[in-house]
């Protein structure tokens, strides 16, 4: 009788807690859209009242990466020989930060599930600020060459960046509702085109400002054009500056405190505080019963992806955004080169006039590509993500991105050999970047974001991330050795052509992808949530009621 009591007794608890969890999550995921929602979202930090401004690190990120388009052209006219780069000095600058954003997704993705989004979030914008910083101030010296000292302050810069990927796709996916979780997503995401816009803007400024400086350097001399590429990188700081102190101090999500802290009781209290007031407290005194919920370990980890419903769905994300990042980097990051190659960004014009219309015009030409082609797709995501699905985006993408590439290299000739032709060659590159954002380049960020358990969510963001970062280093080594193939820039037909390749695989990786809109987390985790809590530990105290032991 006294043992039959004594099971009812243990028993009650653990259902209690299983339930407050689903209830909990249920609340969070039925939750409307709320002022604290906007500030997740939000782009500017300097106006937002309370953290989580996931946005300014995408614009920051994205800043940095594409800034380095307009920067190479003035390094060339400082340091390079004859106004050029070789072919190692420009592969260097502009690969070390894809390789750095390689080890920072991979290093930050795991470290958010092991130490907590929360303890993670900040430090990775706080590595992106010293290495920014440090670029800026950069020397040349008889023991040290700028670009190596530049090559490694953009690897560590590209660490940060990389940590800002997994981390502000979770944060935001698991504070976001079921019905706006996509929009929500895509808005964090969409601030990389304002970052792209961004720099062609401060470049475009720096320009204009130092013009007549410019004009006036002696012959050979352009101390000016280093002035200004040192502001143009230097710049990205500020944004980064500002967000700091919103990164730091934003509160744990419900759901690592629920299923890896295991901590029920924090996380309904969180929740409640949250989505009420916006704000959140944590009492250190507070008794704390933990639940016994399945641990992530090398052992689970096999155990849970070993099974094709699992590993499909890993396999379809690192592979869609490695071929995804094939093509985006490939073009974002050689833009100028893109532009000159179809007489877009070139100067007919001699000496100093010649160096300051050549870096004008590289800028205008990124605003144009930037403002034409994506920013609209971006928005386009938000604004349909929601409606239509995850999966039908990405696949819509792929297919026109396939055709849009098999015209744009297979009538390559044709499209640049009169004025009128390169309007359309301009047409077709926007129409490219629209639909790479309109597309798979913006659901390749959402999507593994919210397919895995909380345990693994973040991991596995990082590794499908980190094989996108993959597919740009490709693109960045395979770019610089193929394009001067038969002359300068004569097989850059070629690579679009390897470009439209990728982007057939990338509908065979789509299809084998489950379609997210519509369904909680924990129902996308592809694990039972009945029982998902099968036992509960209370903590030990002292005689003050103060936690000694969990």
């Amino acid at each position: 009788m006294s043992s039959s009591n004594e099971g009812s007794v243990n028993k009650q608890p653990v259902l209690d807690l299983d339930e407050r969890r689903r209830t909990a999550l249920a609340e969070v995921d039925n939750a409307k859209f709320s002022r604290f929602h906007a500030r997740i979202i939000a782009v500017a930090g300097t106006f937002i009242e309370k953290p989580l401004n996931s946005s300014v690190g995408f614009f920051t990120d994205a800043y940095d990466i594409f800034a380095i388009n307009i920067a190479s052209t003035m390094l060339a006219t400082v340091y390079g020989h004859n106004g050029s780069l070789t072919a190692n000095q420009e592969l260097g600058i502009k690969v070390a930060t894809p390789v750095g954003t390689f080890v920072g997704q991979l290093l930050f993705g795991w470290l958010a599930d092991q130490i907590g989004r929360k303890r993670m979030y900040g430090i990775e914008l706080m590595i992106i600020i010293i290495a920014t910083f440090a670029q800026a101030l950069s020397g040349n010296a008889s023991a040290v060459n700028i670009f190596g000292v530049l090559i490694v302050w953009r690897f560590i810069m590209g660490v940060g960046i990389g940590g800002d990927y997994p981390l502000s796709a979770i944060i935001s996916s698991e504070f976001a509702t079921t019905k706006t979780r996509g929009r929500m997503m895509s808005a964090v995401f969409a601030a990389q085109g304002w970052g792209n816009f961004a720099a062609s803007i401060v470049g475009l400024v720096v320009t204009a400002a130092y013009k007549k400086k410019m004009l006036s350097d002696p012959a050979g001399v352009n101390n000016s054009v280093d002035h200004m590429w040192r502001l143009l990188i230097g710049l990205g700081c500020v944004p980064a500056a500002v967000a700091l102190y919103f990164r730091l101090t934003i509160p744990e999500t419900p759901r690592y405190i629920m299923d890896i802290e295991r901590n029920i009781n924090q996380a309904t209290n969180d929740i409640d505080n949250v989505l009420t007031t916006g704000t959140f407290k944590k009492d250190p005194d507070a008794i704390v019963q933990r639940v016994e919920a399945p641990k992530a370990s090398w052992a689970d980890f096999i155990s849970y992806f070993s099974k094709w419903n699992n590993f499909r769905i890993l396999f379809g994300c690192a592979y869609s955004w490695f071929a995804l990042d094939i093509a985006f980097y490939g073009l974002g990051l050689n833009s100028s080169i893109i532009l000159q190659a179809i007489g877009f960004g070139g100067a007919t014009s001699k000496g100093a006039q010649k160096v300051y219309d050549g870096i004008y015009n590289v800028c205008v030409g990124n605003l144009i590509l930037s403002a034409a082609g994506l920013l609209p797709g971006y928005y386009f995501t938000v604004l349909f993500i929601d409606k239509w699905g995850r999966k039908p985006i990405q696949l819509m993408g792929f297919i026109i991105l396939t055709i849009v590439f098999i015209i744009m290299g297979f009538a390559y000739d044709k499209l640049t050999a009169t004025a009128s032709a390169t309007k359309a060659f301009v047409f077709l590159y926007c129409l490219a970047n629209f639909f790479q954002n309109f597309g798979p380049n913006t659901t390749t960020f959402v999507i593994p974001g919210e397919a895995f358990p909380t345990r693994y969510r973040s991991t596995a963001h990082g590794i499908s991330a980190a094989s996108g970062k993959l597919g740009a280093i490709v693109a960045q080594v395979g770019f610089a050795r193929l394009k001067d193939i038969g002359g300068k820039n004569a097989f850059v037909k070629h690579i679009l052509e390897i470009f439209a390749l990728f982007m057939l695989t990338g509908i065979f990786s789509t299809i084998i992808l489950p379609e997210t809109k519509g369904k909680s987390l924990e129902e996308l985790s592809n694990e039972d949530q009945e029982g998902f809590v099968t036992g509960a530990r209370t903590a030990k105290v002292d005689e003050k009621g103060v936690v000694v032991a969990a």
